[in-house]
């Protein structure tokens, strides 16, 4: 094992980290624990095996799942700390009948989710990397570039009203535009209409922002019939998981103007695009970037490190998905062992 895949800190507890994580200090997690780098070991497997007995916590980041087989390959596993508001890539269900504790970093990349979903919704609307290339390839020397839609007079339909959903709700609201939404319940007090059904929402409003967690409820929740009467002057805006969108319906309903645009931040098989996407004039496209700012990621790496401390010091979890409970008398005891 090299020094990149091991640093030892001070109090001796074992964290397997999965993906790298930018801090603003680098011995961060260094101090704090004895660290197993699973990204940066040449024989990852191996060095599982060999760290497995002794693993107390992950920092979980990356592609890499967090499922029920490699819990029990873990058998002092106490706690996930999952980068990222989403935890898709953690079982959670099993992390509960195992009783190990889950958290993930919500509230530190609200903001910058939301001001991407604004960049990503102006852009699709004015057309704004086609407006770029038509400079950069100098046809702004043979004529002026063609008339763009507006944002002026649109609805705004927001799917999800939580921390990101009310963000970019306030947002839209101070470019004077009316904003609606949908999500399984109604906000009180809002400010902004409900829509009981995503169909009423797709009816109702002309722009549609998705800002909703991906999971089984809401898997491939826009489809065909939701594209269809959000309308032909209908725009998609996706900053959410790409599992929420039909993405072959979208396909069709863009390639047969069915509605006028998309914008796009995550799709269904990253890093894999469609290439009837990536041929469309009329989708703007960005690589999965809604938190990615140097700040927002330094923060949320900050967060992952703090539920470890906090959980490892006795103090609780910060910011839990699920906490430590048995579910079921058969499993083993993830109690804390020093």
């Amino acid at each position: 094992m090299t020094t990149s895949e091991q640093h030892t800190g001070s109090a001796g507890i074992e964290i397997l980290m999965t993906a790298a994580m930018p801090t603003r200090d680098a011995a961060a997690f260094d101090r704090r624990f004895t660290m197993h780098r699973l990204w940066a070991s040449q024989a990852p497997e191996a060095m599982l095996s060999d760290v497995a007995p002794r693993i107390r916590g992950i920092a979980a980041g990356g592609p890499m799942r967090i499922d029920g087989p490699l819990m029990d390959r873990l058998p002092r596993l106490e706690i996930v700390a999952s980068f990222g508001a989403g935890y898709e890539r953690v079982d959670v269900e099993a992390a509960a009948v195992r009783g190990i504790t889950v958290t993930n970093t919500p509230g530190v990349l609200t903001e910058e989710v939301a001001d991407l979903a604004m960049a990503v919704m102006l852009s699709t609307i004015r057309r704004i990397p086609q407006a770029d290339r038509f400079v950069r390839e100098g046809k702004w020397l043979s004529g002026r570039f063609p008339l763009s839609a507006s944002l002026q007079g649109r609805k705004i339909g927001i799917v999800g009203l939580g921390r990101i959903g009310k963000a970019i709700a306030r947002r839209c609201a101070a470019f004077g535009v009316d904003v609606h939404y949908h999500g399984r319940t109604e906000v009180p007090d809002s400010g902004y209409r409900f829509c009981p059904t995503l169909l009423e929402l797709a009816r109702t409003v002309d722009v549609m922002i998705l800002s909703t967690p991906g999971d089984a409820g809401t898997h491939g929740m826009v489809d065909a019939p939701v594209l269809a009467a959000l309308g032909p002057d209908g725009i998609l805006v996706n900053v959410s998981r790409g599992s929420v969108v039909d993405q072959d319906a979208l396909v069709a309903a863009l390639r047969d103007r069915k509605i006028l645009a998309a914008g796009l931040d995550v799709f269904a098989d990253e890093p894999e695009v469609p290439a009837e996407l990536i041929a469309m004039d009329n989708v703007v496209l960005t690589p999965h970037v809604g938190s990615s700012s140097l700040r927002t990621w330094q923060n949320m790496s900050q967060l992952v490190l703090d539920n470890l401390t906090a959980w490892f010091e006795e103090r609780g979890p910060l910011t839990p998905v699920v906490a430590t409970r048995k579910t079921n008398s058969s499993e083993p005891d993830r109690a804390r062992t020093a």
